[in-house]
């Protein structure tokens, strides 16, 4: 499939399928109050009202049906209000009139309108007109489209008509000071056809959106898979982690894992230490490390050990998610307070974007559920959108470690920020229904502690029980970004200790998410990998004697021990 039709079918499959969505939720939810109208009233709590002038209406509304000519052919509902003064003695006056005629009534009169109601807790605002008392009492006015009045609890039950009305509680004797408990409840018969009607509109839309989003992000997963019998990553002419290009400079390291030309990869390097006509330990650049991102052939010292071939991922110790990132040496102090305006169209395309990413990653669970494979095209897709989302988190708000703009595209690209994920030939049937929530909740907790604001809750008199409500503030992460931004800011310089400790958060986030994804089986370890690249075994060392060594010329240390 070419290109464009894979992008085309996509984003038709995602316009199809997001309104299908919202059709089945609404389907769903008007089911439910279609089926939990105890008798035949959708009706909501009993809640106080207390003002102190003459009069509380009902917000003002805009007409219902006022262009329909006669009435409606069904019936839009039914309302019901129940009122019961606080005060027993006390008689109420329900009424439900044209807006026009009720103000013209209350004109001149003190009288609250009900503004806004909030609940848990309940609060009522409203606001005061000033004015003086009314004419007469409400029950003698001939406008009332329905109205009752009376000692204790008062009902008034309205068919919805076309209009514009206005509810309004008085005390029947038309004194101040009204103190009322009251409910509402609402009554249609066309909850039921149109809860039917969403259920099966929506249940079309995905019918033709998912395969549709299915099919074109297959396609550009095929065009976003790296080549095959490619390096892993990076090679030459492009700059990938660990490598020198354009504005990156190859990261100086040192220790085990890494080797230059002519010594043993995973041999302990010494500070200091010439390795390869390069210095290490941090005073010079060192090249790419074998088995990493960048790593290009050269020719073995004398009396050396040949390059080892490339190490496949079952053979480090690194997670088989690779996550890399390296420093811009020529960061601006000021750019990162406007990159998160500058990626605003990425941001909007990873909306679509990671919205297939969910669809595919479903469609992949039936798959490993049934066949024990994940379908390699929606594989290389799902990565290609994680890989595009860490450009745009490396550059905005993640780590703000580059000033280069991301490119539009789920490829590998000459980029400072990459990531990959081994691609696995089997996967385990039975983890596919447990691994993505019930074994990662001890790693979603703690991506939840590096990624969340505070939360708290607290104890409430409602239906739910308990209120849950978020507090402001930035993430751990958002902050340890903000300090060292702020940091870049006024000393023009990126703290590399706490760069390779955002890049270790990041890395732990990734990981999750690519187990909670379905796209690996290994749990994730716990534990930050910090810097910008990742660990590999040191079990992949080579023996000393798996290949002859030429003898030591006069005053060189033996081979081994460089």
């Amino acid at each position: 499939m070419k290109k464009p039709a894979a992008i085309i079918m996509l984003v038709l499959g995602i316009l199809i399928t997001i309104p299908g969505l919202a059709a089945l939720a609404g389907g769903a939810v008007a089911s439910a109050v279609g089926s939990i109208q105890g008798d035949g009233f959708l009706t909501s709590g009993t809640s106080r009202f207390s003002v102190n002038s003459f009069a509380l209406t009902s917000p003002r509304a805009d007409a219902i049906g006022e262009d329909v000519p006669g009435r409606l052919p069904f019936d839009i509902g039914t309302l019901r209000l129940r009122v019961n003064s606080v005060s027993p003695d006390k008689p109420v006056f329900i009424g439900i009139g044209p807006q026009a005629d009720v103000e013209q009534y209350l004109s001149g009169v003190h009288h609250s309108e009900l503004l806004n109601i909030r609940q848990r807790p309940f609060r009522a605002e409203y606001r005061d007109v000033p004015g003086g008392n009314p004419a007469s009492p409400p029950a003698d006015q001939r406008f009332w489209t329905a109205s009752v009045s009376g000692p204790g609890e008062q009902e008034l039950t309205w068919n919805i008509t076309p209009g514009t009305w206005e509810v309004v509680v008085m005390n029947a004797d038309a004194s101040s000071g009204i103190d009322v408990q009251a409910q509402a409840g609402f009554r249609s018969d066309l909850i039921r056809p149109a809860a039917t009607g969403l259920l099966v509109g929506g249940l079309i839309a995905l019918v033709i959106g998912i395969p549709l989003i299915i099919f074109g992000a297959m396609g550009l997963g095929r065009h976003a898979a790296r080549p095959t019998g490619g390096p892993s990553a990076g090679g030459p002419g492009m700059a990938g982690p660990g490598m020198a290009g354009p504005g990156m400079p190859a990261p100086a390291m040192s220790g085990p894992g890494v080797a230059g030309p002519g010594q043993v990869p995973g041999a302990q390097v010494p500070a200091g230490q010439v390795s390869g006509g390069q210095v290490s330990g941090g005073q010079g650049p060192a090249p790419a490390p074998w088995g990493q991102p960048g790593a290009q052939a050269a020719p073995a010292a004398p009396g050396a050990l040949p390059p080892q071939p490339f190490t496949p991922a079952e053979d480090r110790r690194s997670y088989p998610a690779r996550l890399f990132g390296a420093i811009d040496p020529g960061l601006s102090r000021w750019m990162w307070l406007v990159k998160w305006f500058l990626a605003i169209p990425h941001f909007i395309l990873l909306f679509f974007l990671w919205f297939a990413f969910v669809i595919t990653t479903i469609v992949a669970g039936f798959a490993i559920l049934f066949t024990g494979r994940y379908p390699r095209a929606l594989f290389d897709f799902n990565v290609g959108v994680m890989r595009w989302n860490w450009r745009v988190a490396f550059y905005a708000y993640a780590a703000v470690g580059t000033d280069l703009y991301p490119p539009f595209t789920l490829k590998r690209t000459n980029y400072p920020a990459d990531f990959e994920v081994d691609y696995p030939e089997r996967l385990s049937r039975g983890l596919v229904l447990v691994k993505w929530w019930l074994l990662a909740i001890p790693h979603l907790l703690v991506v939840a502690a590096f990624t969340n604001t505070a939360w708290r809750w607290r104890a409430d008199n409602n239906y739910f029980g308990t209120t849950y409500e978020q507090s402001a503030g930035p993430s751990l992460l958002g902050l340890l970004v903000l300090i060292a931004a702020v940091i870049l800011l006024f000393t023009g310089r990126y703290q590399r200790p706490l760069f390779d400790f955002i890049l270790g958060v990041d890395r732990w986030i990734y990981r999750v998410l690519v187990y909670t994804a379905l796209m690996r089986d290994e749990y994730p370890p716990f534990r930050l990998d910090q810097g910008p690249l990742e660990p590999e075994w040191p079990e992949a060392v080579a023996p000393a004697a798996a290949a002859p060594q030429a003898p030591p010329s006069a005053g060189e240390p033996p081979a081994g021990a460089r």
